[in-house]
């Protein structure tokens, strides 16, 4: 039985991608909003299924993912934090939180039963408080293909690169191509600036574009918006989500960080009712078939509930 949680303070953690105020959202409003209730009470996950973590590293000691099946990638990087108060260590953790956390720890916690593959690209000593924690395009690029070759079938990126090179964007889209050759599902957060605009990662065709959107299903005015994420991506929702934290804490995150672990989950649950399915499948069936006709900028919002009876539908039809 997992030990009271400190309450802490509910301000925006240190690192985390706005400075904007926000009140912490009911974690169930916020599942309900994309209608993964269904699905989080059909299933809480299947061990096989491995979802790559490429982000900060965790604080394994928070006693709301003690029971949670994590595993490092990396021998240079540990998964483990060794400064509770790196911005790193924070935005990790509530990623984390977000996707295997126990179930009554008042986080999403949407699928705690699935393998988490952890690859640390956010350095603890370059993240201090008030830091947005980024990596290089070459980092994440390496991190891409380790994590795959480990055994994950979907990748959550919430993460911000450094303007890459020509080169480096080349290796960068030379690792999404791995992931699409490969199956791997890969989910990532559109960015924070407010602006137009897309990056190595959002720009790839096999990549599902998250951006955020608050209880009501609006668009967050600092969520970055592109042709790419309006194609291909999804709405979720990144304001004020409670998570874990570091030091047995539980505080609310915001921006597209938040909302890309809402579809990881939601594709982590599908693939544990659907284990059969070729990830091919189960991007189309939370994009919706519509996707390659859309042309509006603002993606629309992640439905799990939609997904599913895709999924079932599909089943249904190659048994008949």
């Amino acid at each position: 039985m997992p030990t009271p949680l400190q309450q802490g303070d509910l301000s925006l953690p240190a690192g985390t991608e706005t400075n904007r105020a926000a009140q912490p959202l009911n974690s169930k409003a916020a599942l309900d909003l994309v209608r993964l209730g269904p699905l989080i009470e059909r299933t809480s996950g299947s061990p096989q299924v491995a979802i790559g973590l490429i982000d900060g590293p965790l604080a394994l000691d928070h006693p709301h993912l003690a029971a949670a099946a994590v595993r490092s990638v990396s021998t240079k990087a540990a998964s483990a934090c060794s400064s509770a108060s790196s911005a790193a260590c924070t935005h990790g953790t509530l990623v984390a939180g977000a996707l295997v956390g126990a179930r009554d720890s008042g986080a999403p916690a949407i699928c705690p039963d699935c393998t988490l593959l952890v690859r640390p690209i956010f350095l603890e000593a370059q993240s201090a408080r008030g830091q947005v924690p980024t990596s290089s395009v070459d980092e994440v690029a390496t991190a891409i293909v380790e994590t795959i070759d480990a055994g994950a079938s979907i990748l959550n990126l919430s993460v911000a690169v450094a303007e890459p090179s020509t080169r480096a964007e080349q290796r960068m889209h030379e690792a999404l191509d791995y992931a699409a050759h490969r199956g791997v599902i890969v989910v990532a957060a559109a960015g924070n600036q407010g602006t137009l605009g897309s990056s190595a990662i959002t720009r790839h065709p096999w990549v599902i574009t998250v951006i955020a959107c608050d209880l009501l299903g609006r668009p967050m005015a600092d969520s970055t918006l592109s042709h790419s994420a309006g194609r291909r991506g999804l709405a979720a929702p990144g304001e004020g989500v409670v998570s874990l934290a570091p030091e047995a804490r539980m505080q609310p995150f915001s921006g597209t960080s938040a909302a890309a672990p809402f579809v990881t989950g939601a594709l982590a649950l599908l693939k544990s009712l659907f284990p059969a399915a070729p990830g091919g499948q189960l991007r189309l069936a939370i994009t919706g078939p519509d996707a390659p006709r859309r042309t509006m900028l603002i993606p629309p919002l992640l439905d799990g509930l939609a997904a599913y009876q895709r999924m079932s539908w599909r089943k249904a039809r190659a048994g008949s």
